[in-house]
């Protein structure tokens, strides 16, 4: 049976917890799932390996993990926490002596050119990848359906976040991955056109922020999407492991850095 894998390499919004100005927060620092890393996320599927995101604890998750490689890197937005690990990709392209392809809209790629011209690649050149990363931009667009290898991947649009942000359906909308987020664009909706085996989605703190949907939009736009597993992550100090999980439903529950989802 083909069977894929969703890994939550971090499941902690921008200051992690413990945080620096806010320590544990509301989590019990005696649960070890309330440690949170920043988020990045590890999808293998269709015999297609994807990373969702370079935050800035990327490399000690990685080697956690045993990877050391995969064959692209989709980009959310134009965040610290969802990019600034992005040198730490040198030692993929040490690995695979070869560029490594990313994908994200036309304002993440500004961003990414901006502040990390130095990695920037062309398909047919390779940098020296002792001294630096080698990586090539692919510019995707909101609903327009592109592929990696075997896999079949459509970004959707989020809205009332800042900067822009996508989100990502991966196959026939067997796993749904949305980033930051106050809304989902409708066009967004109407691509997932089957039940997900698995939704993650983000909750920064539980009352929500200008940017940021609280616990009550998370769980509204579950009940639309109706998957069969839902997992919440990108979680602040504010949200403690426990409390999120007795105030979800059966089929949600909170992600922790290392979880493991197998879909059948």
């Amino acid at each position: 049976m083909i069977m894929s894998k969703v890994i939550i390499l971090g499941a902690g919004a921008a200051p992690g917890v413990p945080s620096i100005n806010s320590g544990w927060g509301a989590c019990n620092p005696n649960n070890p799932k309330n440690y949170r890393t920043r988020t990045s996320t590890f999808i293998e599927m269709n015999d297609t390996t994807i990373l969702i995101d370079t935050d800035p604890d990327i490399n000690r998750q990685l080697i956690h993990h045993h990877i050391n490689r995969f064959d692209a890197l989709l980009y959310t937005h134009a965040h610290a926490d969802h990019i600034h690990g992005i040198d730490d990709m040198r030692g993929i392209n040490r690995v695979t002596q070869k560029n490594l392809d990313f994908y994200c809209g036309v304002k993440t790629a500004k961003y990414i050119k901006h502040n990390f011209s130095y990695l920037l690649s062309k398909p047919d050149v390779v940098h020296d990848v002792v001294r630096m990363p080698s990586m090539v931009p692919n510019i995707i667009k909101a609903n327009h359906a592109f592929k990696i290898k075997n896999l079949d991947i459509m970004p959707i649009k989020i809205l009332g976040h800042c900067p822009e942000s996508m989100g990502y359906i991966f196959g026939n909308s067997e796993i749904v991955y949305i980033s930051d987020f106050k809304e989902i664009a409708e066009s967004g909706f109407k691509h997932i056109t089957t039940r997900p085996k698995l939704l993650v989605l983000p909750l920064t703190t539980p009352f929500g922020q200008v940017t940021h949907a609280g616990l009550d939009d998370v769980l509204k736009v579950i009940e639309r999407i109706n998957p069969e597993h839902a997992v919440i992550n990108h979680m602040a100090s504010e949200c403690d492991y426990d409390w999120v999980n007795q105030h979800t439903p059966p089929h949600v529950e909170a992600a922790f850095d290392g979880m493991e989802i197998i879909i059948k």
